[in-house]
């Protein structure tokens, strides 16, 4: 750690360099690490969301200024070294669940994730957030990161054409062409970068299947490297909020608030510890200002025609190369804003680079099931259920309802009715109001 600090400037009063026992040099590389392993999402969000109906090149541009805003927040609001960017799996949700699989427009969706961060400003404030989350047993929420990961594993799976419909037994293996066989090797290839510690393995894998592809004549060369990035007004305040506040999409609206409050809980949890940002009863002192941050980029983010914004795991990333402080959010987010240049370069990456991709996360995700106490039937059967629901049913509400009904019922009639707490009660009846929704739609 470099002895010198900039000692009596802005940088150094504003985010309190030497008292978190840091540098500029720190920080900034810290934020640039950040940034190098998150930066696949620029590629794989407007690739989920584009399945949608929506715009890709304006995808983009939204994806880079959702994430710019967002660890903003982060580096000012919350003076935290976490980065926000469109969540993993809240966009498969929206695009394959919603879109696709309940036939909603793509303005709708934009509404239910809106009207789902406007709830969390208020529950945020109220103190609530938090309490909902300590009120889930862990079976179920380690289950919920779990499932989603089979999720979108299963839609990476897809979009390597890997796994194609058959009517007879609803899946089978697909035809191994040319681009299957570069998405399997790419896999391969970002396995073993990821097992080596490369910084920014999945973003090296997505670029090198995408060349890879323009050889073998599957990938048109762009045009050009650099231009003004595509405009966001074929998306752009375009959502719905109106046909949102229907009460046949409360489910939704659910689903998202407790994916997001499992995501961002959980990341916020494990960066602060990585960052000791824990004081010494374990509580988290900046955890409502996170949250605050993470609520109110959900809702520009809907604005500006994305789905929910999150904190990211990978921000864990910069953590470990030294980053202590918002600052080097700062340098995180410039990154978002200068990769807004390169539109040409993403808007020709294929489906099957980015595939990969999915599966790499989904195998990050599903990684923690192993803490599922599976033995203890009356959390690891309900845990169970989550799981294997969410891919089977492609949808996340489907599991997450089952999820919790069947804990419910489950500890009811082998009479432990004291392992529920009383918000669990409150969950239970949302999810069977779920249930009653989508068995009638």
């Amino acid at each position: 750690m470099e002895a010198s600090h900039n000692k009596g400037g802005f940088i150094e009063n504003f985010f309190n360099l030497k008292k978190h026992n840091t540098t500029v040099r720190a920080e900034a590389i810290g934020g640039i690490t950040t940034f190098l392993t998150m930066a696949y999402i620029l590629f794989v969000n407007p690739s989920i969301l584009g399945d949608a109906g929506m715009d890709k090149g304006a995808l983009f541009t939204v994806t880079c200024v959702a994430a710019l805003i967002g660890t903003l927040l982060a580096a000012f609001w919350a003076r935290v070294p976490f980065a926000m960017a469109p969540g993993m799996g809240l966009n498969a949700f929206f695009t394959y669940a919603l879109v696709i699989g309940r036939g909603l427009p793509w303005e709708t969706a934009l509404g239910i994730v809106f009207v789902s961060g406007v709830t969390f400003i208020i529950l945020t404030v109220l103190g609530v957030r938090e309490k909902i989350v300590n009120a889930i047993p862990l079976s179920l929420r380690l289950a919920t990161s779990a499932g989603i990961g089979l999720f979108i594993t299963f839609i990476g799976f897809k979009g390597m054409g890997l796994v194609v419909s058959n009517p007879a037994t609803l899946v089978s293996l697909g035809h191994l062409s040319t681009p299957t066989i570069i998405a399997l090797l790419g896999l391969v290839f970002i396995v073993v970068l990821e097992t080596m510690k490369v910084r920014g393995g999945i973003l090296i894998g997505i670029i090198v299947m995408t060349v890879v592809g323009m050889i073998a004549g599957e990938v048109a060369l762009p045009e050009s490297i650099i231009s003004v990035p595509p405009s966001i007004a074929p998306i752009a305040f375009k959502l719905d909020i109106m046909s949102a506040l229907d009460l046949a999409f409360i489910a939704p609206i659910f689903s998202f608030m407790f994916v997001d409050l499992f995501d961002s809980v959980g990341t916020i949890v494990a960066c602060s510890y990585e960052a000791k940002m824990v004081d010494k009863k374990g509580n988290i002192p900046k955890i409502g200002k996170i949250l605050e941050a993470d609520s109110v980029a959900t809702v520009i983010g809907s604005l500006l025609g994305t789905s929910t914004t999150t904190t990211y795991i990978e921000s864990a990333s910069g953590i470990s190369q030294g980053a202590r402080t918002g600052l080097a959010s700062v340098f995180t987010a410039a990154l978002f804003a200068i990769a807004l240049l390169f539109s040409p370069i993403v808007t020709i990456v294929p489906a099957f680079a980015t595939a990969p991709a999915l599966v790499m996360v989904g195998i990050y995700m599903f990684k923690n099931i192993k803490e599922i106490k599976f033995d203890d039937l009356v959390e690891g059967a309900p845990a169970f259920l989550t799981i294997i629901l969410m891919p089977l049913t492609y949808s996340i509400s489907n599991g997450l309802t089952f999820g919790f009904l069947s804990y419910l019922i489950i500890a009811i009639c082998s009479g432990q009715v004291n392992r529920i707490s009383k918000v669990m009660w409150v969950i239970g009846l949302l999810s069977a109001i779920n249930l009653y929704i989508s068995a009638i739609s």
